[in-house]
């Protein structure tokens, strides 16, 4: 009986393993905003100041009505990082910092799928942002400076491939083609457990849903 409970014991540890490697999340992940978080260049296709139409949830509009909205997957990736733990930062280049900090202060991002929660303003899920022109080197370097995070914990979504040289540092990179989405959001994640197959913490979202 003792060998069948412990056969029984190492089948129930073996089981939690394989469920926590697919249940892993990076300490922390980061987003390149124009073509990756919203459909646009902040800097060439917007024209300030911006507004919020009373609390129309994600849109901005600029000068002349054209509108600033999160790619529709985006608020819920938001929220189950938020509900994980993880830091979550902005890493962009734009020459108009001034305006993506202003359109993330106005985007209201409507609660949680099934939840009664009031909306949040995106730049509160943001932990750390790195918005100014130049390398991406440059943007990682301050996130490990600042968070004291290792870059092996770090995970980057961004549309320009020239911005996966951040992996010289030990960054994980995930291109994203047409604007992030779960699928995209998904293969980053897997990309980032294959790479680093021990243990961080589990996702208490992503886990019902796999």
């Amino acid at each position: 009986m003792r060998k069948l409970s412990g056969a029984k014991d190492n089948l129930c540890l073996m089981r939690k393993i394989i469920f926590a490697s697919l249940t892993r999340l990076p300490k922390l992940v980061a987003f390149d905003l124009d073509y990756t978080l919203w459909d646009l260049w902040i800097d060439t296709h917007v024209t300030g100041p911006l507004h919020r139409n009373k609390d129309t949830l994600n849109e901005v509009l600029d000068k002349y009505n054209e509108a600033v909205s999160f790619y529709n997957h985006v608020p819920q990736i938001l929220h189950r990082l938020r509900a994980a733990e993880v830091t979550i930062a902005a890493a962009s280049r734009t020459s108009a910092p001034t305006s993506a900090r202003s359109a993330l202060t106005l985007l209201l991002v409507p609660p949680m799928e099934g939840s009664e929660d009031e909306p949040m303003k995106a730049i509160d899920f943001f932990d750390q942002l790195e918005i100014y022109p130049g390398s991406k080197l440059t943007h990682f370097k301050k996130l490990h400076q600042k968070t004291g995070m290792p870059y092996s914990e770090m995970l980057f979504f961004d549309d320009e491939l020239r911005n996966k040289e951040v992996e010289k540092l030990g960054v994980t990179f995930c291109l994203v083609k047409k604007g992030l989405d779960d699928r995209t959001f998904e293969r980053g994640l897997a990309e980032w457990r294959k790479r680093h197959p021990e243990e961080v913490f589990e996702d208490p979202v992503g886990s019902t849903a796999m």
